[in-house]
C-alpha cells in the first residue's frame, strides 16, 4: 500500500529516533495529523497550548537529552508563533526541527489564505530550510535536516504545502537521478575534530606557564565533570561557571566560584580581575565586561565550533572538538601547581560569600524577600532534580540559591534570554524524564505571557512543581531602568494576578506563600504532593538583583535614578540600605 508525504515524514522520523513532538492542530497539518495518529503507539505527540510553547520544549528537550527536539505547527499563523523558541534554540545551538504546513502548492504566491513564505520567513534562524515537493523528495529531506540540526547544532526547517502532505508515491514520477535510500543511515552524527598533538602541547605550555590560572566552563562541559575536577586540580584554578553551565560543577565543589556575570557571585569577578591565565570551556559566554581585560591573562579556548574560538576573548591556543576529550588529552600534559594560594585564596571567599547568601535567604521581614523563597525551594530538590529557570529576576534567585548537587540538570534561555521559556521546557523534562523531579521556577511576567500551559501540564498528568516569584513587575527591565540606565522605572507594574486560583482552574494544585516564617512548610507540602502543584511565592517587589560587584557607573545611576523621583523611592532605599550602594544614597 502506497504511503503518503506525510506517512513517509513520521515513518522517517521514528527511523531517526524521535518519539516525541511537540505542537498545535491546525488545517494546514491535517495531512500530518493522520499519519500522528495512526502512529501513536510508536511516536507521542504532546499538544500545548501555543506554537511557541511548541518551539521552547523542543529546545528544552534538546537541551535535557542531548537529542533532537521536534516542534510541529501549521502554515501562516503557527508557523510564525513558533520563532521565539526557534530563535532560543538558534542562540543556545541545540538540535530542533520545526515542521510547519504551508498553504496549496499550486495557490502559493496567489494571496490565499494563511499564504506566508514560511521557508523564506525561517532563511535567518535554520541552518537548513527546505520546502517538501512530494513523496519522492521528502525522506531525503528529512535525512538532511536531522543532519543538519546534529551536525551543525542548530534549527532545522521543513515546511510542507497542504495537499502534497496527502500526496501518494503514485501521484508523481520520482527522477531517474533520485535512486531510492540514497540517502541512507539513521544514526546520530557523532563525528567531532581532535586537535593536533602539538596543539595540545602548546596549550599544556600556556596553561603551566601561568601562576593565577582561572577556568570559565559552560554547557559544552555538562557531560565532562570528571575532566573538570581533574584539570582544575592539577591547575590549582578555581572554576566559574556560565549560567547554561550551572551544572557542569556541584555547587558545593571545592573549585568552583559558581556562577559569573551580574547573576554571579563576587568571588568569580575576582578570580576574572586576579587571574593571569584563563582557559575558556565550552562556553560562549557573552558579558566581556567580566572577563580579564585583553592585555591581563594568556589564555587557551576549548569549543566545538572552530568560528567561536577567540570571539570573546584574545586566545594564544584554540582547540577545536569536544570538552571531555580534550580537557582528557591535555591532563597529562599538565604539571601539578604546588602553589595552591590562588585557589585557597578563592575558596575562602566563596565561604564569605555563602555566608552571606544565606543571611539573606534568612531575613524575617515583610514584604517576603525572593530569597526566602527561593532557599526554602532549594531544600526541596532531590538530587536529581531537573530545573528549568525562566528569565528575568527569578534567573538571579536560581542561580544563587539553586544548589546543584550530584545529577542535577538545569537550564535557561541563554543568549536569547527569552520570558516565558520556564514552564515548556519543564513540560519538556517531564516527559522526557518521567519518575524525576521537574522543577520551573518562573517570575510572574514570565508566566503570564504562557500561562496556558499550566493546562497541558494538567492534561499529561505532569508531576511539575511551579514556583512563581510574584513581584508584579518586571523586575528585571525596572532595575535595568534604574542602575543602567539612571531612569525612574516606567511601564514595568503588572496587574496582579492571582497565579493559585489559575493553576487551581486549570486543575492544579496551588498554593500561596507570603510569610517567611511560612516558607518552608509551605514548600514542603507542596513538593510531597505526587501530583503537580504550583506555589504562588509574593515577594518583596523592591528587592533588587545585586550584581556580585557594583560598578562605579552603576552605582551612580541608581543614585541619579532615585534622585529624579521614582514613585518607589522610599520603599527602594529601605530594601538595598544594607548594600553596597548605600554609600551613594
Amino acid at each position: 500500500m502506497a504511503m503518503t508525504t506525510a506517512d513517509l515524514l513520521i515513518e522517517r522520523l521514528i527511523a531517526w529516533g524521535v518519539d516525541t513532538v511537540f505542537g498545535l492542530p491546525g488545517d494546514g497539518i491535517n495531512g500530518l495529523f493522520e499519519a500522528l495518529r495512526t502512529r501513536q503507539e510508536r511516536i507521542r505527540f504532546i499538544q500545548v497550548r501555543h506554537e511557541e510553547s511548541a518551539a521552547f520544549a523542543a529546545c528544552g528537550y534538546a537541551k535535557y537529552t542531548g537529542r533532537l527536539g521536534v516542534c510541529l505547527a501549521t502554515s501562516g499563523p503557527g508557523g510564525i508563533h513558533l520563532l521565539n523558541g526557534l530563535y532560543d534554540a538558534k542562540l543556545d545551538n541545540q538540535p530542533v526541527l520545526a515542521i510547519t504546513g504551508h498553504t496549496f502548492h499550486d495557490l502559493i504566491g496567489a494571496h490565499y489564505q494563511q499564504d506566508v513564505d514560511l521557508d523564506k520567513l525561517y532563511t535567518d534562524v535554520a541552518v537548513f530550510n527546505e520546502r517538501v515537493m512530494g513523496p519522492a523528495h521528502v525522506v531525503n529531506m528529512v535525512d538532511a535536516a536531522v543532519r543538519h540540526a546534529y551536525g551543525r547544532r542548530g534549527v532545522a526547517h521543513l515546511t510542507i504545502p497542504k495537499d502534497i502532505q496527502d500526496w501518494t508515491s503514485s501521484d508523481e514520477t520520482r527522477s531517474k537521478a533520485n535512486i531510492p535510500r540514497h540517502s541512507g543511515g539513521d544514526g546520530m552524527i557523532g563525528v567531532q575534530p581532535m586537535p593536533l598533538p602539538e596543539e595540545l602541547r602548546r596549550a599544556a605550555e600556556v596553561l603551566n606557564a601561568g601562576k593565577k590560572v582561572a577556568m570559565l566552563v559552560g554547557r559544552g562541559c555538562l557531560t565532562a565533570r570528571a575532566e573538570v575536577i581533574a584539570v582544575a586540580e592539577a591547575l590549582g584554578a578555581p572554576v566559574a561557571k556560565a549560567l547554561l553551565g550551572k551544572a557542569v560543577l556541584p555547587d558545593d565543589s571545592p573549585y568552583t566560584t559558581g556562577g559569573i556575570g551580574l547573576l554571579g557571585t563576587a568571588p568569580s569577578v575576582d578570580i576574572m580581575k586576579d587571574c593571569d591565565t584563563l582557559l575558556l570551556a565550552g562556553t560562549n559566554f557573552p558579558y566581556l565586561e567580566f572577563l580579564p581585560k585583553p592585555d591581563k591573562a594568556r589564555a587557551v579556548q576549548i569549543d566545538l565550533d572552530a568560528a567561536r574560538i577567540g570571539t570573546r576573548y584574545p586566545v594564544e591556543i584554540g582547540l577545536v572538538g569536544d570538552c571531555g576529550r580534550i580537557l582528557a588529552a591535555l591532563l597529562p600534559l599538565l604539571e601539578r601547581k604546588t602553589d595552591r594560594g590562588f585557589l585557597e585564596r578563592a575558596q575562602s571567599k566563596m565561604r564569605d560569600w555563602n555566608e552571606l547568601m544565606e543571611t539573606r535567604s534568612g531575613a524575617d521581614v515583610m514584604p517576603m524577600k525572593p530569597q526566602v523563597a527561593a532557599a526554602a525551594l532549594d531544600r526541596c530538590l532531590a538530587d536529581d532534580a531537573i530545573i528549568a529557570s525562566d528569565c528575568g529576576t527569578v534567573t538571579t534567585w536560581a542561580a544563587r540559591y539553586l544548589r546543584i548537587r550530584e545529577r542535577m540538570l538545569f537550564s535557561a534561555s541563554g543568549s536569547l534570554a527569552t520570558m516565558a521559556n520556564g514552564l515548556p521546557y519543564a513540560i519538556a523534562a517531564a516527559i522526557a524524564y518521567p519518575g524525576r523531579q521537574v522543577v520551573a521556577a518562573v517570575g510572574d511576567g514570565g508566566l503570564t505571557m504562557l500561562m496556558g500551559e499550566l493546562a497541558t501540564i494538567a492534561k499529561y498528568k505532569l508531576p511539575i512543581k511551579i514556583v512563581v516569584f510574584k513581584n508584579n513587575a518586571l523586575g528585571e527591565i525596572k532595575w535595568e531602568q534604574l542602575v543602567m540606565e539612571g531612569n525612574p522605572t516606567f511601564g514595568v507594574e503588572l496587574q496582579p494576578i492571582d497565579f493559585a486560583a489559575v493553576a487551581r482552574a486549570c486543575g492544579l494544585r496551588a498554593y500561596t506563600l507570603e510569610k517567611p516564617g511560612d516558607a518552608n512548610a509551605v514548600m514542603r507540602e507542596a513538593f510531597a504532593q505526587p501530583d503537580a502543584a504550583l506555589v504562588q511565592a509574593v515577594i518583596d517587589p523592591n528587592e533588587p538583583p545585586m550584581p556580585g560587584h557594583i560598578e562605579t557607573t552603576q552605582a551612580v545611576n541608581f543614585a541619579k535614578a532615585l534622585a529624579r523621583g521614582d514613585q518607589n523611592r522610599s520603599a527602594i532605599i529601605k530594601s538595598v540600605i544594607g548594600d553596597k550602594v548605600r554609600e551613594v544614597i
